[in-house]
């Protein structure tokens, strides 16, 4: 265990009690995360900063303190003291001018707070870039705010941190770079059902309790509005973004139509794609488009809208497609932060409203198709179409209500067949 000048626990985090939040942080701990093992990777191989992204309370702050040596938080006062005082000051602070038998580790939590966060990262870089490594962790996409023009181009690397998923449950080691899709492993009954019921994110998955959950999503909400939109942004109209934030939680799932919801929430059909913009750099949710090969006529349709979290999606089909969405793009982030290819998340759809609920593109290929369904039903005939069309070697229809099989669904490219969710999501990150 690391020692730190103070206690992990603050009480104004997030309006828990004290005895709670201890119960769950022990927990968490006790919990590996697969970030965990990437992080190490990534301080014992490259000089680099490590940027860590993703969503508000998905653990960031504790996977990344469990390597840290050192500690300092834009949120805290008097470390907000220290870091406006400059590099020097936290050099001195945390004795890295200090002979040490391994480089230490520093942990910049919530620096995108500040607004030259880029200035004093580049400044301590490359005074110090070998007296220390450094993580940098925000619940905003750390690349979205570029509030000065000091480049950070390759002094970082970006990784981006997602809810527990199937596969997570099971394993935290990294994939094979020559292998990235794992052999199937029965995930625990327990675990899968209460990322379906709780959700991923660590507090509520590993409580495991309806009323807590429930208050937790609330919070969590309203924290989105008050605080990453007040702190990040420039929207004044928050009575009316919150309708539609209220909105888009009932249309996971959803292809966005902006000019229905510009009628509905009574603004400009820009401000409500500037405003999804946002909520996707906040990580409420995060949007697909459709894939072309043609890059520019992708852009030109309207992408579909995925909730970060799919625990309080009532309808049992969006629900699923939401689920399957999550654990895709958590694999697609992870491969593609680890230099194992190039990957894409996309849907298919054509003019004679044949579609796809997603394809995953491995370096600018079509890899593998999926149509979700919460339970069997007849395969419809798009997987087919499709995967002929595009040659794509594997598609799959994953059936979220069904019972594990223990077979490989990537043993050999063969034409479109009726998968378990635990069995295919068992395979990914």
């Amino acid at each position: 265990m690391r020692a730190y000048s103070r206690p992990f626990y603050d009480g104004s985090q997030n309006g828990l009690d004290y005895f709670t939040m201890t119960a769950i942080m022990v927990t968490m701990k006790a919990k590996r995360r697969i970030y965990d093992a990437l992080l190490r990777e990534h301080m014992a191989n490259n000089r680099q900063m490590a940027f860590v992204s993703g969503p508000r309370q998905v653990g960031k702050t504790t996977t990344c303190r469990n390597i840290a040596d050192h500690y300092a938080n834009w949120d805290n006062l008097d470390d907000r003291e220290q870091i406006l005082a400059g590099p020097a000051a936290i050099v001195e602070r945390f004795a890295l001018n200090r002979l040490s038998k391994t480089t230490p580790v520093v942990l910049f939590d919530e620096l995108h707070k500040y607004p030259r966060w880029k200035q004093f990262l580049k400044g301590f870089f490359d005074t110090y870039a070998d007296q220390a490594r450094v993580i940098v962790t925000g619940s905003s996409r750390l690349d979205t705010y570029r509030r000065v023009g000091d480049s950070l181009m390759g002094r970082y690397f970006l990784y981006r941190m997602h809810p527990f998923s199937v596969a997570e449950t099971i394993r935290q080691n990294l994939p094979d770079p020559k292998a990235i899709v794992r052999p199937p492993q029965k995930p625990k009954a327990s675990e899968f059902n209460a990322l379906w019921d709780h959700g991923g994110y660590p507090e509520p998955f590993l409580k495991r309790d309806t009323r807590f959950s429930r208050r937790w999503q609330g919070l969590r909400t309203q924290q989105l509005l008050r605080e990453d939109v007040r702190d990040l942004t420039q929207i004044q109209q928050v009575d009316q973004l919150a309708m539609l934030v209220n909105i888009l939680n009932s249309h996971s799932s959803d292809q966005m139509v902006y000019s229905n919801l510009s009628r509905e929430i009574r603004v400009s059909v820009d401000t409500v794609r500037r405003w999804i913009e946002t909520l996707n750099s906040l990580h409420h949710g995060f949007l697909i488009r459709p894939w072309f090969k043609n890059v520019a006529r992708s852009l030109r349709k309207e992408p579909k809208w995925f909730l970060r979290d799919w625990a309080d999606i009532e309808d049992a089909g969006k629900k699923a497609e939401t689920f399957v969405g999550c654990h895709l793009l958590k694999a697609v982030d992870g491969w593609n932060d680890m230099g194992l290819g190039k990957f894409q998340l996309a849907y298919l759809r054509d003019k004679n409203q044949r579609e796809v609920d997603f394809v995953v593109i491995r370096n600018g290929q079509p890899w593998f198709l999926i149509e979700v369904k919460y339970r069997e039903q007849s395969m419809g005939n798009g997987l087919k179409y499709f995967q002929d069309q595009l040659n794509a070697p594997f598609a799959f229809q994953v059936v979220v209500d069904a019972e594990y099989v223990d077979a490989d669904c990537f043993a050999k490219p063969r034409g479109p067949m009726v998968v378990p969710a635990k069995t295919l999501l068992s395979q990914l990150l």
